[in-house]
């Protein structure tokens, strides 16, 4: 808190707008002022606020927002929509992962004070790799949301006879996705937490958490840096740590609730972690 006194004197200072500061708004005195107490503050800001560090480094990594987001659409324009599409070079472990995905998630539905089998929600689904092998085993109904038009349109073929257990295609960027309110048991989230800011992360498990019935519960599942936060380049997303994953899904006010590494891929690999929050 060594930066508190700033930190207020700085919201007292540009609270309101001074007309003679503005006056002489060009002068050197008026911006090393401005430079010095907004820098204070925001030391204040990161040492009470952790968040805001995060978002910070996250900026820092991705280079632009508007760039980050634009480049992801842009490389998934031309990725197949086909299964090894959605798993790319590593199409030979979707056995692996579907495995450990349906035994992970069965610890958390179908029970007293568990979560319910009527609704799951697939976030960044793809053609629907995951509804079809793991979410439509255990839900009677599940929505599919992508940003990408041309795999929600496959969906409706690759899921063959279960297509109609589809209430609804949403073709939308998960930063602009509103779940609706209070409709899933499960929101599943494989390998697409990583395309979102740490602040748009932070907001969109705020709405996922209000599209959660009683006892629902969020499967975030994905890559985990073994320290830090770095960018991949090639599909424009970013790695986490646990830790930023951690303080982030704090800041909702929910809780992880369990976590599991994924086992059978190979070494060279990253990490691959299994979350669930409630």
């Amino acid at each position: 808190m060594e930066f508190l006194g700033a930190h207020l004197a700085f919201k007292s200072r540009w609270q309101m707008t001074d007309k003679e500061l503005c006056r002489h708004s060009m002068s050197f005195v008026l911006h090393k002022a401005i430079r010095s107490d907004f820098f204070e503050s925001y030391l204040y800001l990161l040492e009470k606020y952790p968040l805001v560090k995060l978002f910070a480094l996250t900026s820092e990594v991705i280079d632009g927002e508007m760039q980050f987001y634009a480049r992801a659409r842009n490389f998934y324009r031309d990725v197949p929509a086909t299964e090894k599409g959605m798993m790319g070079d590593f199409s030979d472990l979707s056995n692996t992962d579907i495995d450990s995905s349906r035994e992970f998630l069965r610890k958390f539905v179908g029970g007293p004070g568990k979560a319910g089998t009527d609704f799951a929600l697939d976030c960044g689904s793809g053609i629907g790799r995951v509804s079809k092998h793991v979410l439509l085993k255990f839900f009677n109904n599940i929505e599919l949301v992508d940003m990408t038009e041309s795999f929600l349109e496959e969906a409706q073929n690759y899921l063959e006879k279960d297509a109609d257990r589809v209430e609804t295609l949403y073709c939308y960027c998960l930063q602009d996705f509103t779940p609706p309110a209070r409709k899933y048991d499960v929101i599943w989230m494989q390998w697409v937490s990583g395309y979102l800011t740490d602040k748009d992360l932070l907001t969109f498990l705020l709405r996922c958490k209000n599209g959660l019935k009683d006892n629902g519960i969020i499967i975030l599942k994905d890559n985990v840096a073994r320290e830090g936060c770095r960018l991949d380049p090639t599909d424009s997303s970013v790695i986490r740590d646990i830790h930023i994953l951690r303080s982030i899904i704090e800041k909702t006010g929910m809780s992880i609730i369990a976590l599991e590494r994924q086992q059978g891929f190979p070494d060279v690999c990253v990490p691959i972690w299994m979350i669930a929050i409630q």
